[in-house]
């Protein structure tokens, strides 16, 4: 079952579900965390909240995609309250593509770099048993809802970045119960978008390189993620592709268990506010900038995946420059 938010023809937000291959609209509802939070107070989660307000409309999700209607699969009414977050070194081959001088991981620890000891840290213990507590991630924060872009508009870039790269992921859609539990709804397509030339002045810019916008969806996949993923990203320019590679995801294709990473993000009491909504980016082996790609205003990301459902594209779009004045209450 795959979940989409989107404006109707009068301009109303509206829910639609796709099952079977077929694609309806939800009645009554006006977002998908709307149906979440009809989905805690009983049983059955998302299908019995969908099914108890029954379905209307057909509808075609490719023409949704061409006229700019699609929004993110969830949002939050109040954008402060949804949380963008991610982790990093989490897949096999990230390593090398985060630190090209070490071609092979059997180096003593002494010699390897801050990035690959993290890394190798993640193959020897970031899929633990049943009950045991693993190894915890590289983990950053993005931003808030405020940084989000639709899936087919504009990422923005500010005009102070050195660099505006995708990073081709799969993402966590979380809901915080009114106990404090993260409630998992299923996973997205996700665009979670750096400046690699900050990052490489200094990896302590990491944190830097990482507030920028983002995209995630157009769909949300609910139920649990594939083991194996295999879809492509890519970046078109004046209609041609420039670039393409395929990216890999999934529990088969990480040094991590997803259960390990949500257990290191959510172990925080701060991530864990009622009502409270959170997109977790699981990481990547796969850039553009690896391959000495440097994007240009209007180029087009584009990544894949058939057990996602539709595309997500994104133009990017580099902001204007905004002076920063900082006034006194003094």
């Amino acid at each position: 079952m795959h979940l989409i938010q989107f404006y109707d023809d009068n301009g109303t937000r509206a829910v639609g579900v796709t099952q079977q291959g077929e694609t309806r609209r939800v009645n009554g509802a006006g977002s998908v965390y709307e149906l979440a939070q009809a989905a805690m107070q009983q049983i059955g989660g998302l299908p019995a909240a969908i099914e108890a307000r029954g379905l209307g409309e057909a509808l075609d999700k490719s023409v949704l995609a061409r006229e700019g209607r699609l929004l993110t699969p969830i949002d939050h009414p109040d954008p402060a309250h949804l949380h963008v977050t991610g982790t990093g070194l989490t897949h096999l081959g990230s390593a090398a593509t985060r630190d090209s001088m070490h071609k092979k991981n059997d180096k003593p620890v002494e010699e390897l770099t801050d990035s690959m000891k993290m890394f190798r840290m993640g193959l020897e213990n970031g899929k633990p048993q049943a009950g045991q507590k693993g190894v915890q991630p590289e983990w950053f924060y993005k931003g808030n809802g405020h940084i989000v872009a639709n899936p087919g508009h504009p990422i923005p870039s500010p005009a102070f970045a050195l660099d505006a790269g995708e990073e081709p992921e799969i993402a966590g859609i979380y809901v915080i119960d009114q106990h404090g539990q993260p409630r998992r709804l299923g996973f997205t397509l996700a665009n979670e978008f750096s400046d690699h030339v900050t990052e490489r002045i200094n990896y302590l810019y990491l944190a830097h390189s990482k507030l920028r916008a983002c995209s995630f969806g157009p769909e949300l996949r609910v139920g649990d993620l594939p083991r194996h993923i295999e879809g492509m990203s890519r970046i078109i320019r004046d209609g041609q592709v420039l670039w393409e590679k395929p990216f890999l995801s999934g529990e088969d294709n990480m040094s991590h268990t997803i259960a390990n990473l949500e257990y290191h993000h959510f172990k925080y009491e701060l991530f864990c506010q009622p009502g409270d909504v959170h997109v977790h980016m699981f990481g990547t082996a796969t850039l553009s900038f690896a391959d000495g790609i440097s994007t240009r205003p209007d180029d087009i990301f584009e990544i894949e995946e058939s057990q996602f459902g539709l595309a997500l594209r994104n133009p990017v779009r580099t902001e204007a420059e905004k002076p920063v004045i900082v006034g006194g209450l003094y």
